[in-house]
This record gives C-alpha cells, sequence and structure tokens, in this order.
C-alpha cells in the first residue's frame, strides 16, 4: 500500500456544481447557465490578429522561457500597471493566480492568513495544504482593530464571491495602516483591470508601501483563463529571490507562447485594440446584468451597504436549488465564508460576466 499524505483538502462546490450541471444537461438534452464558475463569457477577447503577428518559430517561443519570466513581458507590465515607476526586476511571472498565492504562501514565514469576511473558496484549500493558520475579518474596521503583526492579511476588490467595490481611498489608508503595523498585505485583484485602465494608480500607489505584495491573473482581465499566467510584484529582494527558486522548481518557467501573448496584449496595436473591444462588452453586459438584478429585487442589497457591486460575480436572494429548477447554475454564499449561518443558506453567487440577453431569459423564467 502506498503511503500517501493526506492533503485535507477537497474539490470545491464550484467544481461540484460544474460536474452537476454537466449531467444535467447531459440528460435532458437542455442547455444550463454555469453561472457558478468564474470565466467571463460574454465574448471572447478576439485574439487572432495578435496571433498573427507571433513567430512560433522563433526562439522566444521554442525555448525554455527562464524562470522569472521574460524581461519584454516584464517591462510591459512595469508599464502597464506601474507606469514604469517599479523595477522589472520586482516582477516575477507565475502561473495565474493560484500559482502566484501558492508560491506567496509559501515563501512567507507567518503565523497567519487573515480572510475578508466572504472570499474565494481557494484560498482556505491552498491554505490547508500548505498548512498554514487562517481566519477571517468582517471588515477593515475589524481588521486594524486587529493584532496583525506577524500575520498576512488578502485584500480582494472588487470581491469574489460578492463582487464588491470598496471606495480607493478606504482602500488604500487601510493598507498604509497594515503596511506600518508590520502585516504582510497581499493584493489579490484580478477583477479591477477588467473596469480600469493603464490611467489607474492603485498599482503606483501601492509602490509606497514595503509590506504589499502583489498577486495578480490576466485571466479576467484579458480573458484568458485558458493561457494560466499572472504575476507577483514584492519591493522585498528577499521575497523575490526565494520565490523565484520557489517558482524555478515548480514551474522551470511559465509557458513561452502565454508570455509573448500578453506581452503583445499590453503593448501592440493589435493587441491594446482587442483588449479595449473585450472589456468593453463585457462590463457593458456586467452593469446591464447587475441593474437587471437590482430592478427585480434579486440583488442581496443588504451585502452592499458600505460598496457598490462592480466585479463579475453577484450575491442573489435565491437558493442554489431554486436556480437550478431553472437551469441556473450557481453556488451557496454559506461556501464562501468561515462562518456559514442560515441567512446566508437563501443566497447564491451568481457569475454576471455573461451575455445580456441570455442572462435575462433564464431569470425571467424564475420571476414569473
Amino acid at each position: 500500500m502506498l503511503p500517501v499524505k493526506s492533503s485535507n483538502t477537497k474539490n470545491s462546490s464550484i467544481v461540484a456544481m460544474g460536474q452537476k450541471l454537466s449531467e444535467a444537461m447531459n440528460t435532458s438534452g437542455k442547455e444550463y447557465l454555469l453561472l457558478n464558475r468564474g470565466i467571463c463569457s460574454v465574448v471572447n477577447i478576439n485574439l487572432n490578429p495578435v496571433i498573427q503577428t507571433i513567430d512560433f518559430n522563433s526562439d522566444t517561443i521554442q525555448y525554455y522561457p527562464g524562470t522569472i519570466g521574460k524581461v519584454k513581458l516584464r517591462n510591459a507590465i512595469n508599464a502597464e500597471y506601474f507606469a514604469e515607476k517599479a523595477k522589472t526586476k520586482n516582477i516575477l511571472i507565475t502561473g495565474g493566480g493560484i500559482s502566484g498565492l501558492d508560491i506567496t504562501f509559501q515563501n512567507l514565514n507567518i503565523d497567519e492568513v487573515l480572510l475578508p469576511k466572504f472570499f474565494w473558496g481557494t484560498y482556505v484549500q491552498i491554505l490547508k495544504l500548505r498548512g498554514i493558520k487562517y481566519n477571517s475579518y468582517d471588515n477593515f474596521t475589524h481588521l486594524l482593530k486587529q493584532d496583525i503583526k506577524g500575520k498576512a492579511v488578502i485584500i480582494c476588490d472588487p470581491g469574489n464571491p460578492l463582487g464588491e467595490k470598496n471606495n480607493d481611498k478606504e482602500l488604500i489608508d487601510t493598507i498604509k495602516q497594515l503596511d506600518k503595523l508590520g502585516a504582510s498585505v497581499l493584493i489579490d485583484c484580478p477583477y479591477r483591470r477588467l473596469f480600469f485602465d493603464k490611467n489607474d494608480t492603485f498599482y503606483q500607489e501601492l509602490l509606497a508601501y514595503n509590506n504589499v505584495i502583489v498577486i495578480e491573473s490576466f485571466s479576467k482581465s484579458l480573458g484568458l483563463s485558458g493561457q494560466r499566467i499572472g504575476f507577483i510584484h514584492s519591493l522585498n529582494n528577499n521575497f523575490i529571490a526565494e520565490a523565484s527558486l520557489r517558482l524555478s522548481f515548480a514551474t522551470n518557467g511559465i509557458n513561452s507562447f502565454a508570455q509573448t501573448l500578453v506581452s503583445k496584449l499590453l503593448y501592440s496595436s493589435e493587441g491594446k485594440k482587442a483588449v479595449s473591444e473585450f472589456k468593453a462588452a463585457t462590463t457593458t453586459d456586467i452593469a446591464k446584468n447587475i441593474q437587471f438584478l437590482k430592478e427585480n429585487n434579486l440583488l442581496a442589497t443588504e451585502l452592499y451597504l458600505n460598496s457598490s457591486a462592480l466585479g463579475i460575480f453577484a450575491v442573489i436572494k435565491k437558493t442554489v436549488d431554486e436556480l437550478f429548477e431553472h437551469r441556473i447554475g450557481s453556488v451557496g454564499l454559506n461556501y464562501f465564508t468561515l462562518n456559514p449561518s442560515k441567512q446566508y443558506e437563501s443566497f447564491s453567487r451568481v457569475l454576471v460576466a455573461f451575455p445580456h440577453e441570455k442572462f435575462v431569459s433564464f431569470f425571467q423564467t424564475l420571476l414569473k
């Protein structure tokens, strides 16, 4: 018998619902909305004009990509996110957000990780896998009253599962205080750049704080879930050096094509046009879908009292079973918190980055 170590983790409710939806579609032959998952589904980004400019026989594609990522991509990230105010050597290319988080969790010598009250469930699964303690905070005021020295704090804005967007001034003020108090601050905001462009100064402002680690993914902002690519930025050279080693032995470098593709999307005229069109279509239908939920008293507005609904997800006042009866996939809100309650049993998270007309057509059957 093989002596296998137990990870003490399990597949997420998101995956379980996906399997249930797949079985239902195969059995019934009917279409179901896959609103349980986090893939921006309004339109696919049009990559054809960009791919035509890539030489697949070049050394940049055919050879090992290097541990820390291609210089051209790291320079493009520096320009796009940090207005060239960061140091390229402090940017590492990762295999998407999960890879960046896992490398960061392994790399930090911390006592505990503090999660938002409602959080992406995968945080907990990774922390369990790495044997790291975790807890949650109700809000920024509650967070700053805790003893947080030697701990790591995750900030995700707009959030998952709520899709809540906090005031940027409050965000920066909180990060400033956390940095001063000696906490490691993990900024994991993969949805932000779907709604903002390079004129957004948020990431530049983070360069003032030594204890901040930016963990970013291109899955949502560029519609590249299938490419599994993102980056880490930290001002701490020791952190970057250790993270580089962990990346080296975990990945031996991130896919060369994905790196070249993202570079083109960030700096070429063809790429910028494709990104602009993708963002415009996606954010337009997100706004329409959220407005539809509000107008039909479906949005759980009590969860957005100090924020606005903006992200690719929203929480609505229907159970998972109610939605499934109308061929709509979702995930119960209790999955996304350490403190499940009876109240949350009647709430579900749904993807709102979905074609508006089809979104409305399914929900109208629910409202009849």
